[in-house]
């Protein structure tokens, strides 16, 4: 068995996922690293670590006009090795940020597919780089403690019953998936738009991050330990299913705030339309003396009081 399937079914187990389910679907843009995630998968798959139905999701973002070579690429690589292949195609919004958009526009892809499929586990191919760079760009932006938390390994997935699962995250930086991919003589696609410095994450990549390297050679997984440090997740703050309504009624207001607050984003895996009206909700709902009431956060996400504790679950 190669390194990196090693370390990925050994970081699935200590993820605690399961290694005997019914579908995992992969979202693979072609790149290194989401291509490196879905051929380790299916290796696992054909070694029986894992048993699973693999799903490669590939969703075309039509922002360049050989998109359509990624989709090709993808979707020949499944065919090769019999994995079922499913494309989302969409025009993104250019209005706004449209790093965001684009995101926001792939996740959904995403979520419709893992419900197509009623898959538990959608699984992406974000690495220590992500997270690195995920850290400067917050910094950068002037965020806050939870802004710079690193990302979670795993957290729901809006608009599906699927957990987001980033296997690759804590194991694998961008120079093991292009060895990887090379090991098992696969290309991988290049997006063009990864060397466009006009964007602020390609920016810190090219060029903040290679000057960083001078001082620390070792910079990327520095930052990434760093974002850890900030997180709430999994380091014993408040990232469990659940909160006790008692345990939060003997803390003092500012303290219960925040406390919901880092669980709520633990529990969404961002921050994102999260307001104090929505925080004051849950914790006004722990003070009620009544089970079944809910509070209503953005974006699908309730939480629902019964029998003292504080549920975090999606529509």
């Amino acid at each position: 068995m190669n390194r990196f399937e090693r370390k990925l079914i050994t970081e699935w187990r200590r993820l605690s996922l399961q290694t005997d389910g019914e579908t995992v679907v992969v979202g693979c843009s072609g790149g290194a690293d989401s291509t490196a995630l879905l051929l380790a998968v299916n290796e696992l798959i054909a070694r029986k670590k894992l048993r699973y139905k693999l799903v490669a999701a590939h969703f075309d973002h039509g922002l360049r006009k050989d998109s359509r070579n990624d989709a090709e690429f993808v979707r020949k690589l499944c065919e090769e090795r019999d994995i079922t292949f499913e494309l989302g195609r969409s025009q993104v919004a250019k209005r706004g940020n449209l790093e965001e958009n684009a995101r926001l526009a792939r996740y959904k892809f995403l979520a419709k597919t893992a419900e197509k499929y009623d898959a538990n586990a959608v699984l992406t191919g974000h690495t220590i780089n992500d997270q690195a760079e995920t850290f400067l760009l917050n910094l950068v932006r002037g965020s806050g403690p939870s802004g710079l938390a690193a990302m979670p390994t795993a957290r729901p997935l809006e608009g599906c019953q699927a957990q987001l699962i980033r296997p690759l995250l804590r194991i694998a930086s961008r120079e093991d998936t292009v060895e990887y991919c090379s090991d098992l003589g696969v290309d991988f696609r290049s997006d063009p738009m990864n060397e466009d410095l006009r964007f602020s994450r390609v920016k810190i990549r090219r060029e903040v991050i290679p000057l960083l390297s001078e001082l620390n050679p070792r910079i990327v997984e520095t930052l990434a330990r760093t974002a850890g440090h900030f997180s709430q997740d999994p380091s014993g703050g408040p990232s469990g299913e659940r909160l006790r309504s008692t345990d939060l009624l003997g803390l003092e207001e500012t303290e219960r705030l925040t406390l919901i607050r880092n669980w709520l984003i633990a529990r969404r895996g961002h921050a994102r339309k999260l307001t104090a009206a929505h925080i004051k909700a849950v914790s006004d709902l722990a003070k009620s003396v009544k089970s079944g009431r809910i509070a209503e956060l953005p974006g699908g996400g309730v939480v629902e009081r019964s029998g003292g504790w504080l549920t975090y679950r999606t529509k």
